[in-house]
């Protein structure tokens, strides 16, 4: 099995909401056009289920250019901005199917004293949320969109994961105003203030 097929069975292997969870403790890594490295341990993820999901972008089968990397194949990155704050999503299921995952925080393993730079920030807030994570790798544009991670330059590691002794599970944020969803319990995280693997 090459690393692509290998990708796409692991990110559409199980539910969204399975997936999100299986994320934890895998490693997010982005090498920039410089070759320098970023990576993290993936912490706080939350899941979208797709056009039944009224907080997701493809609800009610929505289907833009802007998201069509949801409609990709499972492992496809969806990199999407608000308010000027670039996000990284990767999609799950198979194509046609418009569920995906938000990776909302990274422990750094690799890079981060640059992270520190770019960021202008340390400690617990550098990394804990998804628009954080992404200006602390320096990506502030679209360009990996539609790629699939996989591999490089922006990639999830998942080979050699460090489970997380208890995962806890809650309310997706910034979706309040989303109906019914909003409150839903997918939103799922390996501890507030520190890693407990």
């Amino acid at each position: 099995m090459d690393i692509n097929s290998a990708g796409i069975a692991f990110f559409r292997d199980g539910t969204t909401d399975q997936i999100a969870q299986k994320l934890l403790g895998t490693t997010l890594n982005y090498r920039d056009a410089t070759g320098q490295l970023f990576s993290g341990l993936i912490v706080e993820t939350e899941a979208y289920l797709g056009e039944q999901d009224s907080a997701a972008h493809a609800f009610k089968g929505r289907h833009t250019a802007a998201n069509d990397p949801l409609y990709g194949p499972a492992g496809t990155i969806y990199i999407y901005s608000i308010y000027g704050h670039y996000l990284f999503d990767v999609a799950t299921q198979e194509a046609g199917v418009p569920q995906g995952v938000l990776i909302r925080a990274i422990q750094p393993i690799a890079g981060l004293e640059q992270m520190q730079m770019n960021r202008h920030q340390t400690g617990y807030n550098l990394t804990n949320g998804p628009g954080k994570v992404m200006a602390a790798f320096g990506i502030h544009d679209l360009n990996l969109n539609g790629q699939l991670a996989q591999q490089p330059p922006l990639w999830i590691d998942y080979s050699h994961p460090r489970q997380p002794q208890t995962i806890v599970a809650s309310a997706r944020i910034g979706v309040e105003n989303q109906g019914d969803w909003a409150s839903k319990p997918y939103r799922f995280s390996s501890g507030r203030q520190s890693l407990r693997f």
